[in-house]
């Protein structure tokens, strides 16, 4: 996937984006920023009023008269109010700040969940379903600090920093300068840490991205693994990836526990300066005893936002990793795309022609080569052939789940690129042998979110393909709680269930991969049957492992190395005794042994 391994940086680009997502809450962002200005200037406001309150002090040594008290006590009312400002603004920043953070990242969510579903079939072959997991959920969680805080972080030191810098050049200009020598430090450390610690994360996310894919995979294929008890070596893999994790993740706590102390020792200097110089500029009677103390609490507060910026610098660096992540993958365009005017299509025959096809998933290593074939709308067609002879690949194409790169696909004599993709596959009922059920129920996964199927219908259609014999067995029937695959159930109900919905949604195709295998006598006989009554009317495609299934099929097409070889009936194919003829026999010597 883009951006998976090439080098990760925060473009202007990228951030317009970030910023794009905050756009349409800029007055509620605007309403902080004011927030953010009133608690920088209550911050500046405070070291100044305990330097006047020092000074009305050490000025009226041994004379603590009541009207030095009523000064006193006004000083430290405006302490005491600018504290409780402080407290309230804060409250309310924060509360924005979290309600924008939600929102923005619900829309994230909400985008990169829906391009997942434009992108096409080769896309989620190529990725591991684990790193697309981490995109959709942590990479998206991880910007949710970068608005409710990260930025107002930046911004408010941004700000406080320049404040501190006016206010203590304005109080006096040469021990300032005296104070800011170590700022050329502050920016080269920050520059390189700032680097190190990117790559550090970058290299976090990724290692992330590879441990979710492999517990994803083994967790799917755990029975495997407990068959072949390989549960060792998947450990020690386990282990052996965790552990780099873990050392990534040191790594970054090192270079980030070595950045918080060299700011903070950056401080103790600036302290010492201060102490040397500005004693020495109170003995000459430069300065006063209150100027020391005022110039030491910005001194601190100088530091404050550095040090909240090496808090944050974690957040920052995972953020701008996440971010390039999360872009990359919504900058991932499907290689199925539609055209601008494409065909509506409303109802449909069910004529199919492929004319000259040539197909390769890869390259031209070509699975299809110049094939071609008519099917008339209502006909019953099996394909057989070698395993690689491109029976799959032909159902594959038909859905247009890939394109061709020669030759046409013809549907009603329309070149099925010509016609809205939704509006074509909607007409397509494909079944398969390794049927798929969701977490939820039995209704729910016959009805797939479509609320225009009515209970009723939805019965009829249950009823129809023989599934209600069972489901009404059930305790909550229709309502019976499904897991996820479908594991609760055995693989011939899923495969009825498969044929309910199917028949629900009421394609004018249908597009059958080998239904009745590896499943009992009793229930095959149901299957069957359920077959005979949904294919009546339809056109239909059936892609068959065991031919004594596809015997009564209007035509049958033998597939050899990606090539059409023959065509015809089952008693014509028997009679050239070519390879359906050796592929029968084969067979048929095969059950009787």
């Amino acid at each position: 996937m883009s951006g998976e391994t090439s080098k990760i940086k925060l473009t202007k680009k990228t951030t317009k984006r970030l910023l794009r997502y905050a756009k349409p809450y800029l007055g509620m962002f605007l309403l902080a920023f004011l927030a953010i200005a009133i608690l920088i200037g209550l911050s500046l406001y405070q070291p100044i009023l305990i330097g006047e309150a020092t000074d009305i002090i050490v000025d009226n040594a041994g004379a603590f008269t009541d009207a030095v008290f009523y000064q006193i006590m006004i000083i430290a009312l405006k302490y005491l109010a600018c504290v409780l400002l402080t407290f309230g603004i804060s409250y309310l920043q924060s509360i924005m700040l979290a309600y924008i953070g939600q929102k923005v990242i619900y829309q994230i969510r909400l985008d990169v969940f829906k391009h997942l579903h434009k992108l096409d079939i080769s896309f989620f072959n190529n990725n591991p379903i684990g790193r697309l997991v981490t995109r959709a959920t942590n990479d998206v969680e991880t910007l949710s600090e970068l608005y409710s805080s990260v930025i107002v972080t930046l911004v408010r030191s941004v700000g406080t920093l320049i404040g501190i810098i006016v206010t203590m050049l304005t109080f006096n200009l040469e021990l300032s300068l005296i104070t800011f020598t170590t700022i050329p430090v502050i920016i080269v450390i920050t520059t390189v840490f700032t680097n190190i610690l990117m790559k550090r994360w970058s290299a976090i996310r990724s290692k992330i991205s590879a441990l979710n894919a492999f517990v994803s995979e083994h967790v799917s294929g755990m029975k495997i693994i407990q068959i072949f008890t390989a549960e060792k070596k998947t450990y020690d893999k386990f282990t052996n990836k965790t552990e780099e994790l873990r050392k990534s993740h040191l790594k970054q706590i090192v270079t980030h526990s070595i950045y918080g102390p060299s700011i903070y020792l950056l401080n103790i200097l600036a302290t010492v300066l201060l102490i040397i110089f500005g004693s020495k500029m109170y003995m000459a009677g430069a300065i006063t005893i209150g100027t020391i103390v005022t110039f030491q609490r910005y001194i601190g507060r100088f530091f404050d936002p550095i040090q909240e910026f090496a808090e944050q610098l974690n957040v920052i660096q995972a953020s701008k990793v996440s971010a390039q992540r999360i872009f990359g993958l919504l900058d991932e365009q499907p290689s199925i795309v539609e055209k601008e005017n494409a065909i509506e299509l409303t109802d449909i025959k069910g004529d199919i022609e492929f004319k000259n096809v040539w197909f390769a998933y890869k390259d031209e290593d070509w699975i299809l080569k110049d094939v071609s074939f008519k099917i008339q709308a209502g006909q019953s067609v099996a394909f057989v052939g070698a395993t690689g002879a491109g029976k799959t690949t032909i159902q594959n194409l038909i859905g247009r789940y890939y394109d061709v790169q020669k030759g046409e696909i013809l549907l009603d004599g329309i070149n099925i690129k010509d016609i809205k993709i939704d509006s074509l596959r909607i007409k397509i009922g494909q079944m398969l042998q390794d049927v798929f059920l969701f977490t939820g129920d039995i209704e729910s996964n016959i009805r797939l979110k479509n609320e225009e199927i009515g209970q009723d219908e939805l019965i009829a259609s249950a009823k129809y393909v023989n599934a209600d014999n069972f489901i009404s067995k059930l305790k909550l029937q229709y309502k019976e709680p499904v897991l996820e695959g479908g594991t609760s159930l055995s693989a011939g109900q899923r495969q009825l269930i498969s044929f309910a919905r199917t028949l629900a949604y009421k394609p004018r195709i249908l597009i059958l991969d080998e239904a009745t295998a590896n499943i009992d006598t009793e229930t095959e006989l149901l299957i069957q049957d359920a077959l005979r009554k949904i294919m009546e009317g339809r056109t239909t495609l059936i892609v068959a492992h065991r031919l004594s299934t596809i015997q009564n099929c209007d035509n049958i097409i033998v597939m050899h190395k990606g090539r059409v070889v023959e065509q015809g009936n089952h008693q014509a194919l028997l009679k050239q005794k070519g390879i359906y003829y050796k592929l029968y026999k084969l067979q048929y010597e095969h059950a009787e042994n």
